[in-house]
Formats: structure tokens, C-alpha cells, sequence
């Protein structure tokens, strides 16, 4: 029986830490810009491209 208790203890555990993980992006900013990096992808880089630079 005390196995169970030492399991719901484990997850429990790991959710409070798991929701602390997603505050914490949260807070830092990580999920301000959903939409930007689809379209930075597609942007053209010439200028740091090796096929590019002069040799």
C-alpha cells in the first residue's frame, strides 16, 4: 500500500513541476511570437550563406 502513496507523491510532484516549467516560459517570453518563426524561415540570408561569400 505504501506504494501507491510513494506514486501519487511522485506525480504529484511531477506536476506541480511541470507547471512550474510552463510559468516560468511563460514569463520569459517564450511564447510571445507563435506566428514568426514560419515565416523567418523563409526569409533570404545571402550574407552568411557559404556558397555565397567571396573567396
Amino acid at each position: 500500500m505504501w506504494t501507491i502513496g510513494l506514486l501519487i507523491l511522485i506525480s504529484f510532484l511531477m506536476g506541480i513541476a511541470a507547471w512550474l516549467f510552463f510559468i516560468w516560459s511563460v514569463k520569459s517570453g517564450q511564447y510571445d511570437d507563435i506566428e514568426g518563426p514560419k515565416y523567418r524561415m523563409l526569409e533570404d540570408d545571402d550574407e552568411g550563406s557559404p556558397k555565397n561569400r567571396e573567396k
